[in-house]
């Protein structure tokens, strides 16, 4: 398996500065001053899944994932963590650890005509831009990178919108250019060099920027499909990360080395979807495999800002050492299935109802798959009351739902796209309901986006906050323009 080897990728990271001429003449040939693109490729994997993760556990609070074992935890109520950065790692992962990163790789490949190189870069940064502005909305960017510079604007999110699709288009010319080098099996960890995979990734993303503004009047349904369409194929295409697990420093974040989980128990709303509550008494076969039974043998989870108080046999074990929680596995970060139920989604709202269908038993099937399950139990599953059997039967929530359980631990945050688009409605997500009292500077408001990293942001860039309403208390709670009509 391609593994990816923590030790030195912060020194691989950094640009060394060329020397003054006095130094020049030492220059020691085992020490190269310049990093090629092949060196600077393999940490931005690790980089991408940790920005993810590492906020995942507070978004995952939001989305009912999980919950902390501990009562009325700011997570658990909607809120935010102030003079923390606390679900700020998006931040950081978008800025500094993929930052000028890609401007370093794109400038050797092209300098060395490794085309693909090239491609693969600014797809990552096309994600990175997708993904982090989805989770902050306004964000720096014209400004962004900018030498010299210490304070910031914020620009609005639909340039950041605009730019993830000349990003992407940008990538696709380079990825469809003849690479003659080949050089990109080299340092990519992810698709082995494989540049048509690269490009059904980039669509990947261009699917998610044409969806996530479904609630615009501007929404196309068809551009999402012809997307998709274009994107994975099979599970075969999915961006898995890999990790090698000979340590805690390279080890999926969610297996038990890392311990990243520890503090968090599967929720009740999960379980509920999986355990026949939901589903018409029907038991998920993935239940028994993605999440863990108390001593007694029956499945147990978290009610929101309500704490751990299970205890003997009734007491619910932590995530490790199935599905996704264990250190050696791989980490999806944009799947086929989910692309399925984004599919399924866009179909439904055009009015294509049998479209819809076939798109969302793909999705479901497909996950099925990664998780392991038996062919009997997947088909007895898929016939069964818990699925949809018809085109004119099927509905918003039988395909959000089944995206919900397909996205759990592993697409959190595109999960909390979901249930921002439809504002946390119980109607689409069965069983669903919001902490009462809420985080008391919310106003009664559930949170619609986090706030920027407090390090860099509310401390050295807060007049160019203000203006976009950054140090108001409830401004969490505030919908950024994707969201909005």
């Amino acid at each position: 398996m391609k593994t990816i080897k923590i030790l030195g990728i912060f020194t691989a990271l950094i640009l060394l500065s060329s020397c003054e001429e006095y130094l020049d003449i030492n220059h020691d040939p085992r020490f190269p001053t310049t990093a090629t693109a092949e060196v600077l490729m393999p940490p931005l994997f690790w980089e991408m899944t940790r920005g993810e993760v590492f906020d995942s556990r507070y978004f995952g609070m939001y989305t009912q994932n999980w919950h902390r074992t501990s009562p009325r935890y700011w997570g658990d109520l909607h809120g935010y963590l102030p003079g923390s950065d606390a679900a700020g790692e998006k931040w950081r992962q978008h800025y500094w650890a993929i930052g000028t990163n890609i401007d370093l790789i794109t400038d050797d490949a092209e300098a060395s005509k490794k085309w693909w190189y090239v491609g693969a870069a600014k797809a990552i940064r096309a994600w990175s831009w997708q993904s982090s502005t989805d989770v902050y909305g306004e964000m720096i960017f014209k400004q962004a990178w900018e030498p010299g510079r210490y304070i910031f604007d914020y620009d609005n999110q639909a340039e950041i919108y605009d730019e993830v699709v000349r990003l992407c288009n940008e990538s696709l010319d380079y990825l469809n250019k003849n690479d003659e080098t080949n050089t990109l099996i080299i340092g990519d960890l992810v698709y082995g060099g494989d540049a048509d995979k690269w490009k059904k990734f980039v669509y990947a993303t261009l699917a998610r920027n044409a969806h996530h503004i479904s609630n615009k009047s501007s929404y196309d349904p068809n551009k999402v499909i012809e997307y998709v369409d274009k994107s994975f194929a099979s599970n075969e295409d999915n961006f898995n990360v890999p990790f090698a697990a000979t340590s805690s420093a390279d080890a999926n974040f969610y297996g038990s080395k890392r311990g990243n989980l520890g503090v968090y128990r599967q929720s009740e709303f999960a379980i509920s979807l999986v355990d026949g509550t939901v589903f018409s008494g029907v038991v998920d076969p993935r239940l028994a495999e993605m999440f863990q039974a108390s001593p007694d043998g029956i499945f147990r989870g978290l009610t929101a800002a309500v704490g751990d108080t299970s205890s003997g046999d009734q007491d619910i074990p932590p995530f490790y050492g199935k599905y996704v929680y264990q250190d050696d596995v791989v980490h999806p970060l944009i799947t086929f299935w989910e692309l399925q139920f984004m599919k399924a989604e866009a179909a439904l709202i055009k009015g294509d109802k049998p479209l819809a269908l076939t798109a969302y038993n793909n999705g479901i099937e497909a996950h099925m798959d990664f998780v392991g399950i038996n062919q009997v139990d997947k088909d007895a599953y898929m016939a069964s009351a818990a699925v949809a059997q018809t085109p004119d039967v099927l509905a918003l929530s039988d395909i959000m739902l089944q995206k919900y359980i397909s996205l759990h631990a592993i697409g959190i945050l595109e999960t909390w796209v979901d249930l921002r688009r439809y504002d946390y409605d119980p109607a689409v997500y069965t069983g669903f309901t919001l902490p009462d009292p809420l985080y008391g500077d919310n106003g009664g408001k559930p949170v619609y986006r986090a706030r920027p990293r407090y390090n860099s942001e509310y401390k050295w860039n807060v007049d160019a906050l203000e203006k976009i309403g950054g140090t108001s208390v409830d401004f969490h709670t505030t919908k950024p323009w994707y969201l909005q009509p």
